[in-house]
Order: structure tokens, then C-alpha cells, then sequence
């Protein structure tokens, strides 16, 4: 199995190319790491699993989504999301991406 580079960052704002969702990246996985129901029960499209999977959470909605690479591309908009989480995971939005390290306020 091979395994590709990242596309995306951790704070880089993405697009649900299916879901037409706008989301920000709080993890990667190399490869998909879930269970093989998962994939069967959710991942209708069958992206492969031997590339980079993402940790998102989604704009205007307190959902968090796991989402393989060829499903995502660059946000245009590079503005803010709204979620719940946002602070948990980053400090500031700094020139259209997030960047962690202290909790924001």
C-alpha cells in the first residue's frame, strides 16, 4: 500500500466537494484508520483508503466529519467558520487558515 502526502493542513479551511460543506482540518491520518463497517456504512463514494484522511469540523454546525482527500478541496471564501469546537483545538485565524496553540478567548 502507498501512501501519499498530505494536501491539506491542520487549520487549513476546506470544501466537501459531495456535501458542498466548508469545514476546518483538526487532523490527518495518512491512511483511513477507522473501522472497515465505517468505510462500508458511510464512505458511499469508496475514496481510497490508502491515501490522506481528514478530521473536519463543519461550518455552522457542532458536526465533526472524517473525510477522505480526493473529497475535499481549498476553501474559497478563506472566512472563519463557526463551530463549537474552534477553541479547542486553535488560538487565532491568522491570513484565511487557523493556527493553534492556547485556547482562544
Amino acid at each position: 500500500m502507498q501512501t501519499g502526502q498530505a494536501k491539506f493542513g491542520v487549520g487549513n479551511l476546506v470544501h466537501h466537494r459531495l456535501f458542498s460543506y466548508r469545514g476546518v482540518v483538526v487532523d490527518i491520518d495518512p491512511v483511513f484508520m477507522l473501522s472497515d463497517e465505517w468505510y462500508e456504512q458511510v464512505a458511499k463514494s469508496r475514496p481510497p483508503k490508502d491515501q490522506p484522511w481528514y478530521r473536519v469540523l463543519v461550518h455552522n454546525s457542532s458536526d465533526e466529519t472524517y473525510v477522505a482527500e480526493r473529497n475535499l478541496t481549498h476553501d474559497l471564501e478563506m472566512e472563519p467558520i463557526e463551530h463549537p469546537q474552534l477553541n479547542t483545538f486553535f488560538t487565532a485565524f491568522e491570513g484565511g487558515r487557523y493556527v493553534s496553540g492556547e485556547p482562544m478567548n
